[in-house]
């Protein structure tokens, strides 16, 4: 975790990575320190990678008791310590792999239970948000659609996407095109936040309404 030097007034806002690989330190963990990278430029910024791709997180077992009580069910510590984590930032920056045309398996089991949860009770909502697609040749796009529905289903506000390519590990740092895609996303997240905060106290946001579940199958 870094802790950024302040420029101005506003307050340290919280910026969390999800590192959606099983590797830890691979080509995906290399495209979110770019990220990091600017915000650390841009100052007022706190930064943390979180692994929602080490397979620590079993997927969703469709109970459904999260649409009652906003919580996932099933007890599990490293998926509340994550949780914890992702509702104290202001910002997330989505970011994985691609696997057969979408993103691991392990994330997406992660992201699941996560954000249908948050889903129930608008936690997410007006979070500034991004993603990242690293892949070596095909399968980008799919990708970033699959990783983008998470962010908009939760009504997060969303600042641009990514695609960058890279095999073995660091090169990803020989895409210069994607890179600079990557710092562009990383500035525009900073200006989002910074005019969120700044203007937090005179613009109220839009009030939250519960979503009214409707089968079309009766």
């Amino acid at each position: 975790m870094w802790l950024l030097p302040r420029k101005g007034a506003l307050k340290i806002m919280k910026v969390v990575g999800i590192n959606g690989s099983p590797r830890a330190d691979g080509n995906t963990f290399l495209t979110i320190q770019a990220f990091f990278d600017v915000l650390r430029e841009e100052g007022d910024f706190e930064t943390e990678v979180l692994h929602g791709g080490d397979g620590s997180v079993q997927g969703c077992i469709s109970c459904r008791r999260c649409a009652e009580t906003g919580e996932c069910a099933v007890p599990d510590a490293r998926l509340k310590e994550m949780s914890d984590r992702l509702l104290s930032a202001d910002g997330i920056f989505l970011a994985a792999p691609v696997y057969f045309g979408t993103m691991p398996g392990q994330l997406k089991s992660f992201l699941d239970r996560f954000f249908f949860s948050c889903i129930q009770t608008g936690r997410m909502r007006h979070k500034v948000g991004a993603s990242a697609a690293i892949l070596r040749r095909t399968g980008g796009y799919t990708t970033i659609d699959d990783l983008n529905r998470f962010l908009f289903s939760s009504e997060m506000i969303f600042v641009g996407q990514c695609i960058i390519h890279g095999n073995f590990t660091g090169e990803v740092l020989q895409d210069t095109e994607g890179l600079g895609i990557i710092r562009k996303l990383a500035r525009n997240m900073a200006w989002v936040l910074k005019m969120k905060e700044a203007t937090k106290s005179d613009i109220a946001p839009p009030s939250y309404e519960k979503r009214q579940m409707l089968n079309f199958i009766r």
